[in-house]
């Protein structure tokens, strides 16, 4: 299957696609059900200033760099998009391995939020917006609880920034409902491999 895809994709090259929505979504689930299930997919790995913590690997979990290198990447128009976290850590995705996935035809994606999906927007107009979308507020409601690695403050907070986030809709190409992990990864997948032509597209198993 992956050399059949990357077969297919030699010499033409792709068009980047980003997935990104409110949190507690299971943005991350379904990005981490792509990468065990369809390797011929590349996921591009963040850029990070922070220390790498026990069992995380440089390159595969974050690509952990000085906050000078990252100064770098910066002034260099090198990044697709960064944002300071918590006050003192920089996170961004390098723009170099992207471009060079895509310019060798290898199917690329790109799991984010909503703010880095704005700056990506404006660094590369031409990718696919994908939104990923709970299939009721009761329910994301119901696994930012059930995670239980906030206080009450906290999922307060998050639930507020949700409630913004899930205007953001529109802004997006493609709408999938992650009523499913299995099925959102699949239509996923379908978009990633065959991005439709049109500017507004809507998830055809959205329920």
């Amino acid at each position: 299957m992956a050399d059949e895809t990357t077969s297919r994709a030699a010499g033409h090259a792709r068009r980047l696609v980003v997935l990104a929505g409110p949190t507690a979504v299971g943005k991350g689930t379904v990005a981490a059900r792509v990468r065990a299930e369809h390797p011929e997919i590349w996921i591009s790995v963040s850029a990070t200033t922070r220390a790498p913590r026990p069992g995380e690997v440089d390159g595969v979990h974050y690509h952990f760099v000085s906050a000078e290198e990252f100064d770098r990447l910066v002034d260099d128009g090198q990044m697709l998009e960064w944002a300071v976290v918590h006050g003192s850590n920089r996170y961004g995705t390098p723009r170099g391995p992207v471009e060079e996935h895509l310019a060798a035809g290898v199917p690329a994606l790109l799991e984010i939020d909503l703010q880095g999906a704005r700056q990506v927007r404006e660094a590369m107009p031409e990718a696919l917006f994908v939104f990923l979308k709970p299939p009721s507020w009761d329910e994301l409601v119901s696994r930012l609880v059930g995670r239980g690695t906030e206080d009450e403050a906290e999922r307060e907070r998050r639930l507020a920034t949700a409630r913004v986030e899930l205007a953001a809709e529109d802004e997006f190409d493609v709408t999938i409902v992650n009523a499913d992990v299995g099925h959102a990864c699949d239509e996923l997948v379908a978009l990633i491999e065959n991005p439709p032509d049109s500017v507004r597209a809507s998830s055809t198993t959205s329920l």
